[in-house]
């Protein structure tokens, strides 16, 4: 199976401090840049860290600008450490025009009163000049993100004469936990910079919702986009050997449960061995294709007329389609690429990430259903997905092997990716609950979601923010984490 590199973000950090402080509090200078080697090691986990150190003057400042751009960070943080003057930071962010997120993360929970110096006080006052700094950069027209909090030590400094243990501290962990949806988020900006997401086919005609604008998503996230037609993907068909059909069928049974006949539906029935040997070389080519293009999405729809070859080649996609979303390339039917978008964003998060839109409500359980036909992220999967054999697509024309599964119960949060009448993209974010309700047996995907609202009340909210009717599932409750990604990559974001 194809796997996809993790793409991990490159980040800036420096601290802030006045260098007139220096020579009148011995000390002050080392402890505070021991704080901000404290938080390079925690970022470090992340991604590769550019760690300028202090900057105390203008000419500091400039000097950490250029030293960001030379490293084309995706990210800064500015740890204010104590008081500083705000003609000190401005020149970094002039000069470099990466996303900053500033740091009001305080040692110690409190300081020693009794015995406290002003030089012991003043590695407790970064709070002090972020009114400043949040002044000057509105004024500049440059936007800044805060996080405050505790710094999360897990050990106080020699130098110290306050306990600066904060490593279990509420204020600490929800600081931190910020900082590492900044860090995430900065890594699908920089996966998104580099992807390649190809289209295979064309749009279900007449879903207007799925038509986009290839060059509008490739200017408003920085992807490219690779158009391959079917006979790229039959020049690798017809060379597949029947050792490697073999290999994928085992892989298949690996990951799947092979259905019987359905219970409820005549067209849903037990998979043949021909269906199941035609998915896995199909598989095999699909795999081939994203190889050779590189591929870190597929956004795909074939229609033919009559019974001709490439109609019975896309007639096994879903199996192929479903592994490769599973190792990190989702792939997104009917054309809708702003979907397979929001598929990508989820999974680089590492939450999941399947093709989903309403198959039903059920107001006795007080749930919305979501779920598609086609290919399935296997990793949020309540168990083992089953295989069907269709003997027909609903809507859609062929025939061969579904998927039929639910998400894992619990936390799940909806992506939408539209476009909005001015041309930009916006995304609609919605947390909930799946839960176990008994589903639909018709080879489909298919997952009861209780949200917050009423199901009317619900859709009430959610059409008003006119999305596509496609959308990414994901496992956990992600707003924050998908509304700072949002905000890294420019584009609004609604949660209902």
């Amino acid at each position: 199976m194809l796997t996809k590199k993790v793409t991990k973000p490159r980040i800036g950090l420096y601290g802030v401090g006045l260098k007139a402080y220096w020579s009148q509090f011995e000390g002050l200078k080392n402890r505070l840049v021991g704080y901000i080697d404290f938080i390079e090691g925690k970022l470090s986990a992340h991604g590769e860290v550019f760690n300028f150190g202090l900057v105390d003057d203008e000419t500091r400042g400039r000097d950490a600008g250029e030293f960001f751009n030379a490293n084309n960070v995706d990210i800064i943080f500015m740890y204010s450490a104590t008081y500083c003057t705000s003609s000190c930071v401005l020149p970094v962010h002039q000069i470099c025009s990466a996303p900053l997120v500033i740091l009001n993360m305080q040692p110690a929970v409190q300081m020693n009163y009794s015995e406290t110096s002003t030089g012991q006080w003043l590695a407790h006052c970064g709070a002090c000049p972020v009114p400043e700094f949040t002044s000057v950069f509105e004024r500049a027209g440059i936007k800044c993100r805060i996080v405050n909090g505790l710094l999360g030590q897990s050990e106080t400094p020699a130098v110290s004469i306050t306990d600066e243990n904060t490593a279990q501290r509420p204020e600490a962990i929800k600081a931190w936990q910020q900082i590492d949806d900044w860090c995430k988020a900065a890594g699908v900006k920089r996966m998104l910079g580099k992807a390649r997401f190809g289209f295979l086919g064309n749009n279900y005609s007449g879903m207007l919702d799925m038509y986009s604008d290839y060059t509008m998503l490739s200017a408003q996230l920085g992807l490219h986009i690779e158009l391959v037609e079917m006979c790229d993907l039959e020049k690798h068909f017809k060379d597949i050997s029947d050792y490697e059909v073999k290999q994928k069928v085992e892989e298949i049974e690996r990951f799947f449960v092979i259905s019987g006949d359905s219970p409820s539906d005549p067209i849903a029935k037990k998979p043949t061995n021909e269906q199941m040997a035609w998915s896995a070389k199909v598989a095999v080519a699909q795999e081939k294709l994203v190889g050779e293009y590189s591929l870190d999405a597929l956004t795909y729809y074939y229609h033919g007329t009559g019974d001709n070859y490439y109609e019975r080649l896309q007639g096994g996609f879903i199996v192929g389609h479903s592994l490769l979303t599973a190792s990190g390339i989702p792939c997104a039917g009917e054309g809708d690429l702003k979907t397979n978008v929001a598929m990508k964003i989820c999974d680089a998060l590492n939450t999941g990430g399947s093709y989903t839109e309403i198959v039903g409500t059920d107001y006795n359980f007080g749930t919305m259903i979501l779920g598609h036909d086609g290919p399935f992220h296997i990793l949020i999967s309540n168990g083992k997905p089953v295989l069907r054999g269709m003997g027909v697509y609903h809507g859609k024309k062929g025939s061969g092997v579904s998927v039929e599964a639910n998400v894992k119960t619990g936390a799940i949060t909806t992506l939408g990716v539209t476009q909005t009448c001015d041309g930009n993209l916006k995304m609609i974010i919605s947390e909930g609950e799946a839960l176990q309700h008994p589903t639909l047996m018709v080879g489909n995907t298919s997952t009861h979601v209780k949200f917050p609202l009423t199901p009317a009340e619900y859709m009430d909210k959610w059409f008003k923010e006119a999305p596509t009717h496609h959308c990414a599932m994901a496992v956990g409750h992600n707003k924050d984490l998908f509304t700072k990604t949002a905000d890294l990559l420019e584009i609004s974001s609604v949660i209902v």
